[in-house]
């Protein structure tokens, strides 16, 4: 197991994510597109395809370049009034990450603001929704502060920006998420693939999954 995840390993029943594990948004989007990524890569320790990963790694340059353009702008339209980049938040929860923008609203709450190198499709993904949702609860549990809508910028639709509402639903999902990665992690479990069989055939792990195990 790798431990650089999980600080008990030695416990046989399934344990909070707040007491063993430091996730992030990266893992969680995982975890939801497939719950066996967390397993290979987190209790395996099996990397992804690398070929993938350099494709992630030239959108994420990019993706940098253009949101440090003008860093220093608020969005008073929407009703902003400061703001903090590149905010490192880790949470009791069990989660931490860099914050592209917290955002400080007027009507004193706040907001997370990320950037995707991505082209809006009339059709918000339900992991982008959740990376707000994640950004969030890392806002709420370090700036002890409402927070009730996220945003995200889409730098390869004319830096579209779109607002999505976070509900109280969406903070207890999100902890039943990380406490469902943290079950298999701290106890080896191995969870049921995901009902999308579609992802399958050009998955990264579909030559190891069932026949390893």
């Amino acid at each position: 197991m790798n431990s650089s995840y999980c600080v008990n390993e030695s416990s046989s029943q399934a344990m909070p994510a707040k007491s063993g594990c430091s996730l992030t948004a990266s893992q969680m989007i995982e975890y939801m597109y497939c719950p066996r990524f967390t397993y290979f890569e987190y209790v395996m320790d099996i990397p992804q395809n690398e070929g993938q990963r350099f494709k992630v790694e030239k959108g994420r340059n990019i993706h940098e370049k253009v949101r440090k353009t003008n860093s220093e702008y608020l969005r008073k339209k929407i009703g902003v009034k400061d703001k903090k980049s590149d905010v490192y938040l880790a949470s009791p929860l069990g989660i931490r990450g860099i914050v592209d923008e917290v955002l400080f609203m007027n009507d004193d709450t706040a907001a997370p603001l990320d950037y995707k190198f991505a082209e809006y499709k009339e059709k918000m993904f339900k992991t982008y929704r959740f990376q707000l949702v994640f950004y969030a609860r890392l806002i709420k549990d370090n700036f002890h502060i409402p927070v009730k809508k996220g945003f995200i910028v889409y730098t390869r639709s004319k830096n579209k920006l779109v607002e999505v509402d976070i509900k109280d639903k969406d903070f207890i999902e999100l902890e039943k998420i990380i406490n469902n990665m943290a079950n298999i992690i701290n106890n080896c479990r191995y969870p049921k693939p995901t009902s999308v069989k579609r992802r399958c055939p050009d998955c990264c792990y579909k030559n190891i999954c069932e026949s390893t195990i």
